[in-house]
């Protein structure tokens, strides 16, 4: 199967809830990750690094943030006269309406986006995960198992997203069973929000289930077709990170302090793009200290950094101690301030002199352009 017959298509707000300190002014799939990246970049470039050339975003009414960053698609090579990027929000009130947040609601108001398109396959997945994936081995892994649907899995401790479905039962790479609700406590084969399948099938599941009112793609769409559909699971290798928690979302970022885990999210072979921002290199003051940071063009550095990840344009002034924090961009810290696992948005500032800690197991959160 090669990756221009597939149709990429992105759940932009899917698990919202999971991570609502930041989603509450924009969608899951805009929220910024590891010092200069969106949690989208990650998505669009496993699906154009697989030779897919068509991508619609499913969104809800919060899009500014997310329309601002992909823009036309131009980062990822889907600026194109013909397919590339193609951003899709409710189109009316009746539409609003209609929607539920990466639910089959959703993907109903896009049934006409998906009758245009030519391609046979669908990738629909979210963006409430990062990894580097060549999905070109999951499509060849489809085409040989003669499987209706394929669904991405992981193995290991199942992220606690509601609904999240854990496979209790796989024979030969079809999944048999399926269980809903809060994760164990051991290792599990969880699926992650990526599936695979014709469009023509999705077409047909997707119409059925919301003539009767149904809304999830999980339950409704998949787990009560899989006993007369041959759903089959393909098990991703390499770094998975799920957003089912401010504390994950803590957590998956300064994983990316850890050599292995940065090279095996960014590999020479498969890049991430993302949309490039024009800045200085980083300015360190004669007085700054900084160790095992992630620092970002346009930064300067007059105080103490010490395992943080700090977006471009950030400033950290003189005397001031900033730990085990994420600043994204356009955060201040003044002049003998001091933060200790702190998540501060953008253009978020704290005043000169002021303390703020938290835990590596509840980081305080800082909304945006919010000053302390």
């Amino acid at each position: 199967m090669r990756g221009k017959n597939v149709l990429g298509l992105i759940m932009a707000n899917v698990d919202d809830a999971s991570l609502h300190q930041a989603t509450g002014i924009r969608s899951m799939a805009s929220v910024p990750f590891g010092g200069g990246y969106r949690l989208v970049d990650f998505t669009l470039s496993n699906m154009v690094n697989a030779g897919i050339g068509k991508v619609g975003v499913i969104t809800d009414n919060n899009y500014q943030s997310l329309m601002d960053h992909i823009g036309a698609g131009k980062p990822w090579d889907l600026a194109r006269k013909t397919d590339g990027l193609y951003l899709l929000p409710p189109f009316n009130a009746a539409a609003m309406a209609n929607y539920n947040a990466g639910g089959i609601g959703a993907l109903a108001n896009v049934m006409n986006f998906l009758e245009r398109s030519n391609e046979e396959y669908v990738f629909l997945t979210a963006c409430s995960y990062v990894a580097n994936l060549d999905l070109t081995k999951l499509f060849d892994a489809h085409e040989a198992s003669g499987a209706d649907v394929t669904i991405l899995s992981a193995k290991g401790k199942a992220p606690a997203f509601e609904n999240q479905p854990i496979a209790e039962e796989i024979v030969d790479g079809r999944i048999v069973r399926v269980r809903f609700g809060a994760p164990g406590k051991g290792e599990e084969t969880w699926l992650i929000k990526g599936l695979l399948l014709k469009k023509a099938l999705l077409q047909r599941l997707v119409r059925e289930a919301h003539s009767k009112g149904e809304t999830s793609i999980e339950k409704d769409l998949l787990i009560k077709n899989i006993e007369r559909l041959k759903v089959h699971a393909y098990e991703v290798s390499g770094y998975v990170a799920a957003m089912d928690s401010l504390e994950s979302f803590y957590r998956a970022n300064f994983a990316l302090l850890k050599k292995e885990n940065f090279e095996a999210l960014f590999p020479a072979d498969r890049p991430v793009y993302t949309k490039v921002y024009e800045d200085m290199p980083v300015v360190y003051g004669l007085g700054s200290d900084v160790k095992n940071a992630l620092i970002a063009d346009g930064c300067i550095i007059d105080g103490e950094v010490e395992n943080c990840i700090l977006f471009r344009g950030c400033r950290v002034e003189k005397d001031a101690v900033v730990k085990n924090s994420i600043l994204m961009p356009g955060c201040f810290v003044g002049e003998g301030s001091a933060m200790d696992y702190v998540i501060a948005d953008k253009s978020a500032a704290i005043r000169p002199h002021k303390v703020l800690c938290g835990a590596d197991t509840y980081p305080i959160y800082i909304g945006k352009e919010i000053q302390i």
